[in-house]
């Protein structure tokens, strides 16, 4: 947590770069995790695919956490803060 407004908006507009485009385009995308810190927190993977094809993202979705389950990890408590 913090009371430093510039710090915290320079910080989510680190963490979103990526998602406006897709947002302002209309494409689907979703982020898994795939991978974890060493601290325990979720790695997010990005994927896009073209305008009106969720269901391609749904199938990938799917086909990855039957490979590598995500849906039981929490991350530590106590880590985000």
């Amino acid at each position: 947590m913090t009371d430093d407004e510039e710090a915290y908006t320079q910080a989510v507009l680190a963490c979103i770069a990526f998602t406006s485009l897709f947002n302002s385009a209309g494409n689907p995308a979703m982020s898994v995790p795939l991978g974890w810190s060493r601290a325990g927190l979720p790695l997010g993977v990005q994927f896009v695919a073209p305008f009106g094809d969720e269901a391609t993202l749904f199938r990938l979705g799917a086909q990855l956490e039957a490979e590598q389950p995500w849906f039981e990890r929490r991350p530590p408590a106590g880590s985000l803060t």
